[in-house]
């Protein structure tokens, strides 16, 4: 049975992901906090990082306040902005029109998907013509996975470049990034992030440079990131996956265990 189609499978997943990454969050950097106060469970960085809400446990009558208590607290620090990361089964079920009418900003709606790391491990992937898999162990490799990022995505992301090279320093057993390279370019690069003790290995970034898609090479960095955690004994690993990678996922045999939004709050 695929996990597609093993719902008994997906929603004890689902719980335990809540459970564990969620309301059991631990830090994504050395300098960061995981913080339960009051009715969520947020992380907190000093300096470039991500500030957000992990997770909530709201209803009707106590949302709108705890929403303001979170604006004041992250404004208090003088956060330029943070975000609420919001699933659709969380409650109340009007919480996103909450967060707009707070001020928030939805960005795009990622799926929350999940699939088994020994069926990923075993994938028969084989890396394009031209193409070879560098692990990236240092400042230099960081700026080249920030140099193909920067191409697939269209965007710069400084916090997460510190965030890497903080994992790299401080938990270099928490951290698998990998640059696919056409001779000395980048042209894909890929991270996975391994909280100790934790069942889940997060998949992050997958970029590919817009000329080298449709190769295989996002497939080629999923096997590659799932047989190193198969080799650590991780069960499941996890993605937010974007409308381009939700169907490659798909077909890998990864299933869905929900929508997230991002809501962002930024200092006026």
């Amino acid at each position: 049975m695929t996990m597609q189609t093993d719902l008994d499978e997906l929603r004890r997943v689902r719980a335990e992901y809540d459970a564990r990454m969620r309301r059991g969050a631990q830090p994504d950097a050395a300098p960061a906090r995981v913080e339960r106060a009051g009715a969520v469970v947020r992380h907190t960085v000093p300096g470039p990082g991500w500030n957000g809400v992990l997770w909530s446990d709201l209803d009707e009558q106590t949302a709108d306040a705890e929403i303001a208590a979170q604006v004041a607290h992250f404004s208090a620090l003088g956060t330029p902005e943070f975000e609420w990361k919001l699933y659709d089964y969380d409650r109340p079920a009007d919480l996103g029109d909450r967060l707009r009418a707070a001020g928030f900003v939805p960005e795009p709606a990622e799926t929350l998907m999940v699939g088994r790391t020994e069926e990923l491990a075993a994938l028969p992937v084989e890396p394009p013509e031209g193409i070879t898999l560098r692990v990236v162990t240092d400042e230099a490799g960081v700026d080249l996975m920030m140099e193909v990022h920067a191409r697939a995505f269209g965007t710069e992301r400084p916090h997460i470049r510190e965030q890497m090279l903080s994992l790299l320093r401080d938990e270099p057993d928490g951290i698998e990034a990998v640059l696919a390279m056409a001779g000395d370019t980048p042209v894909s690069a890929a991270r996975m992030e391994m909280p100790p003790g934790a069942p889940f290995a997060g998949l992050w970034g997958g970029g590919t440079d817009p000329r080298w898609r449709g190769r295989g090479i996002y497939r080629l960095l999923v096997a590659h990131r799932a047989r190193v955690a198969a080799a650590r004994g991780i069960p499941y690993l996890q993605v937010d996956a974007s409308s381009d990678s939700r169907p490659i996922l798909e077909r890998l045999g990864f299933g869905v265990l929900g929508v997230t939004v991002p809501y962002v709050w930024t200092r006026g």
